[in-house]
């Protein structure tokens, strides 16, 4: 079985969890994992790792993410979205141009945001989503994330809808951002469907279904380093190729090393994931893919 990436299209209703049991079942192996959960109620692209690649998930998670939202006016609710429970209403009503300007505005750059209280968001080892369906007391804690782009598409006045595009972050709620939006200008607002349409190098005019993956098999697996171009490459010399697959660090005078992962070559060949040591200079082998 290969090692690598599959770029999966998770249909609405399915969640990521099962997304992965789909994969497995489809490709006939045990091995598998997803990176950045995708709501169950959403569509669109969800990394999933097959084989060794799962070891390099945390770094595909960690990549620009890019979306199409609609957000409706006129209710909040528990979860951010339309299949939640109304908790405030108000006036259906779509703000006029310039008021919705300034609330993009506000929300776009580095923003601070607070999670829906259903969401996997972790309080105290436990996710927030279960401890909200067993009545507990729920306080999450709000966090920084980047929107890079936040464009309004479309407006629809009979709907009260807005179409959205979306860039951002990793950790970035889509639900949070549209209840936020209608917030800053003085409207009520959910979310009223959502397709992820990017992370990273995945894509969604790439992304495989369901079905598709059942025919297509081991082809539909891609090679992880083609999924990696968001960090930063280092070319190892060929000498010390041994060195870094058996997991000891290498000298580095290129002062233009960044901290941080670094995606490590030799030549063509994925060697694995690297990170550059100020104290010593050198690049520390962080995890080893090439066998």
């Amino acid at each position: 079985m290969k090692d690598g990436f599959v770029n999966f299209l998770k249909p609405p209703g399915m969640s990521s969890h099962d997304a992965v049991g789909c994969v497995r079942r489809a490709l006939g192996l045990k091995k598998a994992g997803h990176a950045g959960t995708l709501d169950p109620g959403a569509a669109g692209v969800l990394p999933i790792a097959v084989g060794r690649a799962t070891r390099l998930l945390e770094y595909v998670g960690g990549a620009r993410k890019s979306y199409r939202a609609e957000l409706r006016f006129g209710v909040e609710t528990d979860s951010g979205d339309d299949l939640g429970e109304i908790v405030t209403q108000g006036d259906a009503v779509i703000p006029d141009d310039e008021t919705l300007m300034r609330a993009v505005r506000s929300l776009t750059g580095e923003i601070s945001q607070t999670p829906p209280i259903f969401s996997a968001v972790k309080i105290g080892g436990r996710r927030a989503c279960d401890l909200a369906r067993q009545n507990a007391e729920v306080e999450i804690p709000s966090r920084l994330v980047t929107v890079y782009r936040l464009e309004i598409l479309a407006r629809n006045e009979r709907e009260k809808t807005l179409l959205l595009d979306i860039d951002c972050s990793k950790g970035t709620y889509i639900r949070s951002l549209c209840r936020d939006l209608g917030r800053a200008a003085g409207v009520r607002a959910t979310m009223a469907f959502l397709v992820r349409s990017r992370v990273g190098a995945f894509m969604l005019e790439n992304a495989h279904t369901p079905e598709e993956l059942k025919t297509m098999g081991e082809t539909a697996v891609e090679q992880p380093q083609d999924y990696l171009g968001h960090l930063p490459r280092y070319d190892l010399p060929e000498a010390r190729v041994k060195a870094f697959l058996n997991g000891l660090s290498t000298h580095v005078d290129d002062a233009s090393c960044t901290s941080g992962p670094l995606a490590v070559f030799s030549g063509e060949a994925f060697l694995g994931i690297g990170r550059y040591d100020e104290m010593s200079s050198s690049l520390v082998p962080e995890k080893v893919y090439k066998s």
